[in-house]
């Protein structure tokens, strides 16, 4: 069997600006590193590494999901020098002192105390179930 690209789950917002691709020059490219979330433009769809790329109206598309699946290990180390600073917080301090002295790990709390807490799974497709009232992100700690 062939390699497939997935289908995205759901849309992610798109960054293009609508139409634009019209403007675009011939020879120009658009790489969408969100075409498995759904994509950043209009144009763009999920292709493999085996056929990563296509040609709409003159301009060279590459959408490939999973991208840094070709390379496995320089994208691991890549993506454990990004992460590990937040996990040694997160060992030092505990996770409620963690998230409340970070505004972008706290931007990364989906569930807490039992609660959905991120209006993107509150609201996910009804597999999951009807969407569910969330709860306020952790309040910052009082200043006494």
């Amino acid at each position: 069997m062939g390699e497939s690209a997935p289908e995205p789950k759901h849309p992610a917002v798109e960054a293009g600006i609508p139409g634009s691709l019209a403007r675009m020059k011939p020879g120009a490219v658009v790489v969408d590193v969100a075409v498995d979330q759904g994509g950043c433009f209009e144009t763009t769809k999920p292709t493999t590494h085996s056929d990563p790329v296509y040609v709409l109206d003159g301009v060279l598309h590459y959408g490939v999901s999973n991208m840094p699946g070709i390379v496995p290990h320089t994208s691991t180390v890549a993506l454990t020098n990004a992460t590990f600073p937040y996990l040694l917080r997160l060992a030092s301090q505990g996770v409620e002192e963690s998230v409340r002295a970070d505004s972008g790990l706290a931007k990364g709390v989906n569930l807490s105390g039992g609660k959905i807490t991120c209006r993107e799974v509150a609201d996910a497709p009804a597999a999951f179930g009807p969407p569910v009232p969330i709860q306020p992100r952790l309040p910052p700690a009082s200043r006494s």
